[in-house]
Formats: C-alpha cells, sequence, structure tokens
C-alpha cells in the first residue's frame, strides 16, 4: 500500500517538476546596450512573462514564464521580430533565469 501511495504522489508532482519555466534564446543583430535593453523591455511587457533576461555578449535572451503561463515560440519570435532582430535559436528550458545568469557568465569567463 505505501508502494502504491508513493507512485500516486509521484506521479502527481511529474507535470509541474518538468515544467517549462524559462523560454530561452539566441538573438542576432543585437549590437549595442540599448538593442539589449530594447529587447528586454518588450519581453517583460508580455503578461504571461514573469521577468527578463538579454546578455548582448552572449546573444542570450530569456522570458521566465509564469507559473501555469506559456507564450508560443511564434509569439515569441515575432516580439523580437518587431523589435528589429531575429532569433536563430530557442529553447524551452527548466532554468531560472539566475540560473541562466550564471551559466552566461560561467561560459563568458572561460
Amino acid at each position: 500500500m505505501k508502494k502504491i501511495m508513493i507512485a500516486l504522489m509521484l506521479s502527481a508532482m511529474a507535470p509541474t517538476a518538468f515544467a517549462v519555466t524559462t523560454i530561452k534564446a539566441e538573438v542576432n543583430g543585437m549590437v549595442c546596450a540599448f538593442c539589449a535593453k530594447g529587447i528586454e523591455k518588450k519581453l517583460k511587457a508580455l503578461p504571461e512573462g514573469q521577468g527578463a533576461f538579454v546578455d548582448l555578449k552572449s546573444r542570450v535572451v530569456a522570458l521566465q514564464l509564469k507559473d501555469g503561463k506559456d507564450v508560443s515560440d511564434e509569439s515569441f519570435n515575432k516580439v523580437i521580430q518587431d523589435a528589429g532582430y531575429s532569433v536563430s535559436k530557442i529553447e524551452r528550458v527548466n532554468q531560472s533565469l539566475t540560473e541562466i545568469q550564471a551559466q552566461v557568465a560561467k561560459a563568458g569567463g572561460k
């Protein structure tokens, strides 16, 4: 009986444990801090977003989603394109903005 209860609890937790929390992309065309701030401002304006991170040097752009919310790849791409840039790679990750910032900083230090 205990094994069944544990299995049920784990299966109930699984969808949240693996939920996508952030859309992470590589963006082409950013050449200055003004470019990066413009993209960050547009992403922060999305009602589904909880926060945004843009790193000019690595060309990484990330939008952390609110719990239970999502933005389609097409909508995300449109925001970037409307700002005058293009997305070269997009992925959905289960990472916080803090984790992505640390990852970018570590890669930049190599």
